[in-house]
């Protein structure tokens, strides 16, 4: 019977010291982000996503041992200029618009099952001059793309070399239509190149970006090249070329040049100037001015505006 016990406790003992080595984290985080200026032809006003989309989220992770972690990620969007939860220009209506997901992450990658940002998504933005902000040049382009989805299973390659790669997709179960994207990338001391492609059955349309950067120090050049393609209609092709400038520590000047156009109509272009100066590593203020030259018919959309954004 003695032994017994001594055995039992034993045994609770040494699972009370795998529970307590189980290291594990819950993070919450977010970014505030709000603008101020006006639209040609309107008048001032508060605006929200300029330096990024304002969003709340937490995410956690437990380590298993063996270099493996259980992650989960919940995301919700935050409009700062009205206080809105989710993402009303979507018309979701979901309380975690972005991201709801939970995965295991290794030696071989990531894997994520739920609600995600897709694989073009990830490279989408890598190359945008303007800090990939509300005053960046290639807001004039006219395609469009999906960049998150639901029910979808994502799988990101762990980097070797610099090369690293994604694919997701939508389950057949969760969405009639999927969505399915992937791209591949390279990022290794200067030099970033990125190739992406997406095809969106649930809207008709394919899509491949093509993107890179090389930092001379100086400055960083910044080019990306964008195809779509409807299942019915013209193929739309936009490019946009720019540069991020650093000024000194804390400024930088990024500009750029856009041009979109659908095939057999006008092409439409844009031209901007932003700078941003880091008032520490998380509060960022910026200004900048966005000029469209609009050919196809819609309404140019000139921007200036300054703002702050807030990572925590």
């Amino acid at each position: 019977m003695k032994k017994s016990l001594v055995a039992l406790a034993a045994l609770a003992a040494v699972a009370a010291t795998g529970v307590a080595s189980a290291q594990s984290s819950v993070t919450l985080y977010g970014k505030a982000d709000v603008w101020v200026g006006k639209f040609k032809g309107g008048k001032f006003q508060t605006g929200t996503d300029g330096l990024g989309s304002s969003r709340l989220g937490v995410m956690g992770s437990e380590d298993l041992g063996g270099g493996l972690k259980a992650n989960f990620n919940f995301e919700q969007y935050l409009n700062l200029a009205n206080g809105a939860t989710n993402n009303a220009a979507a018309g979701t209506g979901q309380t975690w618009d972005r991201q709801a997901n939970v995965g295991f992450s290794g030696n071989f990658g990531t894997l994520k099952l739920g609600k995600s940002w897709n694989a073009l998504d990830d490279m989408y933005g890598a190359a945008n001059s303007g800090f990939d902000s509300a005053l960046s040049a290639n807001k004039v382009w006219l395609n469009s793309y999906t960049g998150t989805a639901n029910g979808q299973i994502y799988y990101a390659t762990p980097e070797l070399s610099g090369f690293s790669g994604a694919i997701s997709s939508q389950l057949s179960g969760n969405a009639a239509k999927r969505n399915t994207a992937l791209h591949i990338k390279y990022a290794n001391g200067p030099i970033y190149a990125g190739l992406g492609y997406e095809n969106d059955a649930a809207v008709g349309q394919k899509g491949t970006m093509i993107n890179g950067s090389y930092d001379l120090g100086s400055a960083k050049l910044l080019a990306s090249y964008y195809t779509s393609k409807p299942t019915l209609g013209a193929r739309t092709d936009s490019y946009q070329l720019g540069a991020d400038i650093p000024l000194s520590g804390a400024l930088t000047l990024s500009v750029g040049y856009a041009n979109s156009k659908v095939k057999g109509a006008r092409a439409d272009s844009a031209f901007s100037v932003a700078a941003g100066y880091a008032l520490s590593k998380r509060t960022t203020i910026y200004g900048g001015y966005r000029a469209e030259n609009r050919k196809s018919g819609a309404v140019d959309a000139d921007l200036f505006a300054v703002g702050v954004n807030h990572s925590f």
